[in-house]
């Protein structure tokens, strides 16, 4: 008879825990190195945020130069082969826009698992860790009521949260110095039916309309024509028409602004707009409770839009997207740590594993409104700044990563937790070949390989 009870043992070289963009760029560039990958995500597929609608924003840097390439750019490749990407466009806002089809990326992110053979394991949850003396040994995944531990030589956590991280005991940061606050979450859904021309005929007409706050400091050059020009384009504002509806009671949203993300398929948007305040997105009873609310602001954002907005009087519903959208949570502290000054200065270390270029983009937790800060060009993200300080053999990609809080809110960007994630599979992929720990690894073969993929790692590889 079937011993139900009884818990599955899974051993491999590198464990990745996380399918977003941090993971599958971590997953897949270990295995690229030859070594047995196995990535664990709890959805029934992979990508993350890549997947919901969202741009890729700042694979530019603010004086138009390309400063993430690697794997990054082999996927949007992939894309613009299929027809779901236009490619790389500057932007005064976000530096730059890579608009993207998500429905093509689920694909796309399958296809490039496949290529590089990484072994993935779906519909799981992490639910455990094995910690000895300070060295994480195995990692407990749960699905279809079964169990599995599974022991790595290397482990990834990529799950955007540092929830494994967090269940080893490591040490870690959350929300903001000053108050502890968190960036809200949004959930993000589609529409069709979008009049493109007509809104941006209204935009024209109404300059006013793409005036922001005093807290977002956007380049000069953010208008209606340069929106109107291409596709390939995000768009932030109706702050008047926001601010008027709100007093008059028929505005749903927290925010001050509407954001869509322009999707390579005609008529479609995607609607960033949604935000839950107050939020902690590492509890249950929160991401609960913030499912309910998003989704249900959805309808009256709809309906708002379509009555008072130009372009927006025929839209209907498309899709929603299968999780929120979470902005902020942990951040894992690291053997280093990448803080606002080494930011701001654009400082590139030589120990540098990836850039960072997009601009400083933190949403108010508790507020409408959101801050932005420009860079004058790129910053280093370290080797260091991805391994845990105090569990052995645990390394960080994605979002988790062990940054300040100025410092997230431009290294939170899917580009640059894909390009982390490249640096942290060869990383991983090297310790486990060597029998090292991640730390012991040369840095420097990591970015020599690196280069040799066609990663960007200082100015002088563009």
């Amino acid at each position: 008879m079937e011993n139900r009870a009884a818990r599955q043992t899974i051993k491999t070289q590198v464990l990745v825990l996380g399918g977003g963009a941090g993971g599958v760029g971590a997953a897949i560039s270990a295995a690229r190195e030859g070594v047995e990958t196995i990535l664990v995500d709890r959805q029934g597929f992979l990508g993350g945020n890549m997947t919901i609608g969202l741009p890729l924003l700042a694979f530019l840097d603010a004086q138009g130069r390309q400063v993430t390439r690697g794997l990054p750019q082999q996927f949007v490749d992939r894309l613009i082969e299929l027809g779901g990407a236009f490619g790389h466009r500057e932007c005064p806002l976000h530096n730059s826009t890579t608009v993207i089809d998500p429905q093509l990326m689920k694909i796309v992110v399958f296809e490039q698992i496949k290529k590089y053979g990484v072994k993935p394991l779906l519909h799981c949850e992490v639910i455990g860790t094995n910690v000895e003396n300070g060295e994480l040994k195995s990692v407990i995944v749960k699905g279809k009521g079964k169990e599995i531990e599974i022991f790595a030589d290397v482990f990834v956590d990529a799950t955007g949260d540092g929830d494994v991280a967090y269940m080893a005991g490591a040490d870690y940061e959350k929300g903001q110095y000053a108050n502890g606050e968190t960036q809200p979450p949004t959930l993000m859904f589609t529409v069709g039916g979008f009049d493109l021309d007509e809104f941006m005929a209204f935009l024209k007409e109404h300059p006013e309309e793409l005036k922001h706050g005093p807290s977002m400091n956007i380049r000069p050059g953010y208008t209606a024509e340069f929106l109107s020009a291409s596709e390939n384009h995000v768009f932030v504002g109706l702050k008047n028409t926001i601010s008027r509806l709100r007093k008059e009671g028929k505005c749903p949203i927290d925010r001050d602004t509407i954001i869509y993300i322009n999707l390579p398929r005609k008529g479609y948007i995607a609607l960033n707009c949604i935000r839950i305040l107050n939020f902690d997105g590492t509890k249950i009873e929160e991401l609960s409770r913030g499912e309910v609310e998003s989704h249900l602001q959805i309808l009256p954002l709809i309906q708002m839009l379509k009555e008072h907005v130009p372009g927006f009087q025929n839209i209907y519903l498309s899709s929603i997207a299968p999780f929120l959208g979470i902005r902020e949570t942990r951040r894992i502290i690291g053997k280093q740590m990448i803080r606002e000054e080494a930011a701001v200065n654009g400082v590139i270390p030589e120990d540098t594993i990836a850039l960072g270029s997009y601009i400083i983009d933190i949403h108010s937790g508790s507020g409408d409104s959101t801050l932005i800060r420009q860079l004058a060009g790129p910053y280093g993200i370290t080797y260091g700044a991805t391994i845990s300080k105090d569990v052995k053999r645990l390394m960080m990609s994605g979002r988790c990563i062990s940054v300040d809080p100025v410092v997230f809110g431009s290294s939170r960007v899917m580009p640059t937790c894909m390009a982390v994630g490249e640096g942290v599979g060869i990383g991983a992929a090297l310790a486990a070949q060597q029998g090292v720990a991640p730390e012991e690894v040369d840095v420097q073969l990591i970015r020599k390989k690196l280069r040799e993929y066609g990663a960007i790692l200082s100015l002088d590889d563009r």
